[in-house]
């Protein structure tokens, strides 16, 4: 089953009092190209963060986006650089001495002193942070997934139904230039049997040059090969793995055997039959850039 590139999905996953959230975001691309915006917590986890997230997808551009909680819900520690408080003390004691100060610092003012104390929010275990992290991911990966696999049932059917008509239209090219080669080859043949005798040209050689000829105007090997790029890409489809690429390169030389058959021809109704097969080619083509 074929996968479109054009999903989204989100997860979440507990950490603390709060959730981890991620979100994924994939588009069309000709290779895999992973974009992950993290929080500066997580900044460690990118290098395992990007091998999980391409576990899930092969091609496209993927966006992941990772929040932490806002709030912890815990309360800030009160953190006191006992270091700095008694430099403080010692220079406070130096100058009273020296310039006869009576007094001291007060614990109130010390504490309100620069450097003294520090409010630092409670830290999460890395343990949690990484389970947390990576499991709000997996979820949001495992749902954009699903979701190309839902855009590939709908391109697949899409697939399928221009496919029916572009095989119709090979069919009505082949049926029409096994008509237009056979009176070519005779409209020839008469008119050589005529001129012949009069420019006094040896009839086999003339007989050679209307093969010649008539081999250069026929499109039985292009239409082979377009019957046979066709079958591929049919089975392509229900082939497992990312076959977008393989997709964008058949349609590549099916437009390339159309043009050939386009340029032979040499009755009015293929030329037109051509332009339709073009046509369907070019929509296969627009098609198949969403295809994994």
């Amino acid at each position: 089953m074929i996968r479109s590139m054009t999903a989204f999905g989100r997860g979440e996953a507990v950490l603390g009092p709060g959730a981890v959230t991620a979100e994924v975001r994939t588009v069309n691309s000709r290779h895999l190209d992973l974009r992950l915006r993290l929080p500066r917590e997580c900044t460690e986890l990118e290098p395992v963060l990007r091998s999980e997230v391409s576990r899930h997808f092969a091609r496209g551009q993927v966006e992941v986006t990772v929040r932490l909680p806002e709030e912890s819900g815990a309360s800030p520690e009160v953190a006191v650089d006992l270091e700095t408080a008694a430099r403080y003390v010692e220079v406070a004691d130096r100058l009273r001495k020296q310039l006869g100060i009576k007094g001291g610092l007060s614990v109130e003012t010390l504490l309100g002193l620069p450097e003294v104390v520090q409010l630092r929010e409670p830290e999460l275990p890395a343990s949690e942070l990484t389970q947390a992290v990576l499991g709000a991911a997996e979820q949001a990966c495992g749902a954009a997934a699903q979701m190309r696999r839902r855009e590939g049932e709908a391109l697949e059917a899409e697939f399928s139904a221009r496919l029916g008509e572009i095989e119709e239209l090979v069919t009505r090219i082949a049926e029409r230039a096994d008509e237009v080669n056979e009176g070519l080859r005779e409209r020839l043949r008469l008119r050589l049997a005529t001129l012949a005798p009069e420019a006094g040209v040896d009839p086999a050689r003339l007989a050679q040059e209307v093969v010649f000829y008539a081999d250069r105007m026929d499109v039985t090997e292009e239409l082979v090969r377009l019957r046979s790029h066709l079958a591929q890409f049919r089975e392509s489809l229900s082939t497992s793995g990312p076959v977008g690429r393989k997709l964008e390169f058949l349609l590549q030389e099916l437009s390339r055997e159309a043009n050939t058959i386009g340029s032979k021809a040499s009755d009015g109704e293929i030329p037109t039959w051509v332009v339709e097969l073009k046509t369907g080619l070019e929509k296969l083509r627009e098609q198949a850039l969403n295809v994994e």
